[in-house]
């Protein structure tokens, strides 16, 4: 079996997907993107397929390491988002060709079922008490939210305040028992983490994620002695690399590498199965597409520690499609109780409907985070 060619597709909301094509007539979908950069991905996807074309599809290791290794720079996000769709591309058609889903040629299940969150707030926090109660309602057992909008190096404990309020709002509504992931999203420089940090204490959070830029991971330390809060990390992390220097350090409880940034379903299996032998937990990163979804779920199915997974369900990053809009079996993600299936069919458990991806497609998308700007007009971290 050879691979013969592929096809990219830059669809709404803000998604890249790869079909690639084999002259057995397999196919195997990935989804490759950054959010903000998808034509950027695309690109290098591009240049990495010259060397597979021809090649057997059935010899991921051995693409993979081509791919990393095979240029003199690597790393980073764009080409390890590009290597991440291909990736699970692979998988997808080996699954197929073995007609098993790839949690079953990863050695198998050790999960029924996975726990998922939900996103309520959105950029700028606003309603989440309401939003809460409206996702518990729907069975959901953990939502995630953003902390605070943008926040100076040293800043205004009226912010402070207001985002306890807000995360008052939702711990009453949501019970002792929601799980409750705080999002600082890189937004909230070591001084005010610290300060935002100790005072979240009392409302038991999930977790808090990004509480620092990856940059300043050293800035944990001081973060995990201040606090008990689990610490989560790593969307912005790219490689078993990237991870290895922070789990030595051993102030991240919960890592949260990325299946379309961090090197696909290949790397992020090993990434988190080196997380475990440090006891510290995994929830994968997802506010992406189906394609990403089904690979999160496919490896959360194998790794004992992965313990939530994200997904982007009615995220209010979804305005002109959604997560389910491109599947023919909209079923297939099922929610229960807070938790969701582990697709069960060939390769990523999902099927394209390539007639709506088409008329999508032609539409397309140039989605770009916005810039926002502190007080004094210097540039904010969104």
């Amino acid at each position: 079996m050879k691979i013969t060619r592929f096809t990219l597709y830059q669809v709404p909301p803000r998604w890249l997907f790869l079909k690639i094509e084999t002259d057995a007539g397999l196919v195997g979908w990935g989804e490759p993107v950054i959010e903000g950069k998808a034509a950027t991905v695309a690109a290098a996807v591009t240049e990495l397929m010259e060397n597979l074309i021809g090649k057997n599809p059935l010899n991921i290791e051995d693409h993979w390491q081509v791919m990393y290794r095979g240029g003199f720079y690597r790393g980073g996000p764009i080409l390890m988002s590009a290597i991440a769709g291909i990736d699970q591309a692979l998988w997808d058609i080996k699954g197929k060709y073995h007609n098993a889903p790839i949690h079953q040629l990863l050695g198998g299940r050790v999960r029924e079922t996975m726990r998922v969150y939900s996103w309520i707030g959105g950029d700028r926090p606003a309603d989440v008490g309401l939003a809460a109660a409206s996702m518990v309602a729907k069975g959901f057992t953990a939502v995630k939210m953003n902390a605070t909008d943008e926040m100076s190096y040293i800043d205004s404990y009226v912010k402070v305040d207001l985002a306890l309020a807000r995360i008052a709002a939702v711990r009453e509504a949501g019970g002792p028992g929601l799980g409750i992931g705080i999002d600082f999203h890189g937004r909230v420089h070591k001084p005010m983490a610290k300060v935002l940090a100790k005072e979240l204490e009392a409302f038991r959070p999930m977790f808090i994620e990004e509480p620092v830029l990856p940059q300043n991971n050293e800035a944990l330390r001081d973060i995990a002695n201040h606090c008990s809060i689990p610490i989560a990390t790593g969307e912005r992390m790219f490689s078993r690399w990237d991870f290895k220097q922070i789990l030595m350090d051993g102030y991240v409880d919960i890592i949260q590498p990325d299946l379309s940034h961090a090197g696909g379903i290949t790397e992020c299996k090993k990434i988190i199965s080196m997380a475990e032998a440090f006891d510290v937990a995994a929830a994968p990163h997802c506010p992406l597409g189906p394609i990403a979804l089904a690979a999160c779920l496919q490896v959360d199915a194998t790794c004992h520690n992965a313990f939530i997974q994200e997904q982007s369900l009615g995220i209010h990053y979804n305005l002109e499609n959604d997560l389910l809009d491109y599947l023919t079996d909209k079923t297939v993600f099922d929610y229960e109780k807070g938790y969701c299936k582990i697709p069960e069919g060939p390769g990523l458990g999902i099927e394209i409907n390539e007639e709506y991806l088409l008329s999508r497609a032609a539409i397309g998308h140039n989605w770009h985070n916005p810039i926002w700007r502190n007080a004094d007009g210097s540039v904010a971290e969104w």
